[in-house]
């Protein structure tokens, strides 16, 4: 009696846990791959299955976002500079299939790839388009590693490069650099000023040359502006006409009778 019992027991504890090696449920953002005695008979989800148990074995896999960062890679640029990068890429499970039989490890294998075309890639450019064209730079790297790893079943989405360190030594030749530089821009752009300001200076003296009214009212006009100042000494110009009159009149004259006299000492000595 005791030993049916048992029996009974045992069987119901066996059929309980067939039951739930048989019975699966996956979540909304994973696949259940099925092996089938070592064939692959595709992936089933979301939502609950039944596999046979012993026979089938389910491999887990996730299509949500990885986002992994890709480790700091020492690089020589295209013109001979050592700069430390890193990055990050962004990349899902398109093909449950084939990312668990193509690959032994999907997320490793793209993370090897990444740091590799990485290192690649930034050896073929320049500093300079390195710091500028980064938005390129990082479209070609998610084309590249994308190329070699869709034949995993995994979609590269993005590749972004985060940070660039440049050497010591090469980050103070960039400030001089940039220094430099705004001190051209600064010294051109005084320049235009000083040149525009030349243009107007002449086209306000050609337009007062030919109104001399308007050219008192300016003098006029700057004698307020001195004497607001409270200077002891006032400067009061003249017109070069008025000048050229004073002049004319100070010159010496010899009187006409005078002369007169003179002539007629000389006649007369001569008689």
């Amino acid at each position: 009696m005791n030993s049916g019992l048992l029996g009974i027991v045992i069987g119901a504890a066996v059929l309980l846990l067939l039951l739930m090696a048989a019975v699966k449920i996956v979540p909304e953002y994973e696949r259940g791959v099925i092996f089938r005695l070592g064939r692959i008979i595709g992936a089933k989800g979301p939502g609950l299955f039944v596999i046979i148990p012993v026979v089938d074995r389910m491999v887990r896999v996730s299509l949500r976002t990885v986002t992994m960062d890709i480790p700091p890679q020492d690089v020589i640029t295209k013109d001979n500079v050592t700069v430390r990068v890193n990055a990050v890429t962004y990349f899902n499970v398109v093909d449950p299939n084939r990312s668990v039989v193509a690959i032994e490890d999907h997320i490793k294998g793209t993370s090897q790839i990444a740091q590799t075309t990485l290192r690649s890639i930034l050896g073929q450019v320049d500093l300079d388009e390195l710091l500028i064209n980064r938005d390129e730079i990082n479209q070609r790297l998610q084309r590249i590693i994308d190329e070699v790893t869709n034949p995993w079943g995994v979609k590269v989405t993005l590749v972004e490069v985060k940070d660039v360190e440049l050497p010591e030594p090469m980050r103070r030749a960039m400030a001089r650099q940039a220094e430099a530089e705004r001190d051209r821009r600064a010294k051109v752009i005084h320049a235009k000023g000083e040149y525009e300001a030349a243009e107007t200076l002449a086209d306000a003296a050609d337009r007062l040359e030919g109104h001399p009214a308007a050219l008192h009212l300016r003098i006029l006009s700057t004698m307020a502006e001195i004497s607001a100042e409270r200077n002891s000494t006032l400067i009061f110009p003249l017109p070069m006409e008025i000048l050229r009159l004073i002049d004319m009149f100070r010159q010496p004259q010899t009187p006409v009778g005078a002369e007169k006299s003179g002539a007629e000492r000389l006649t007369m000595d001569k008689s």
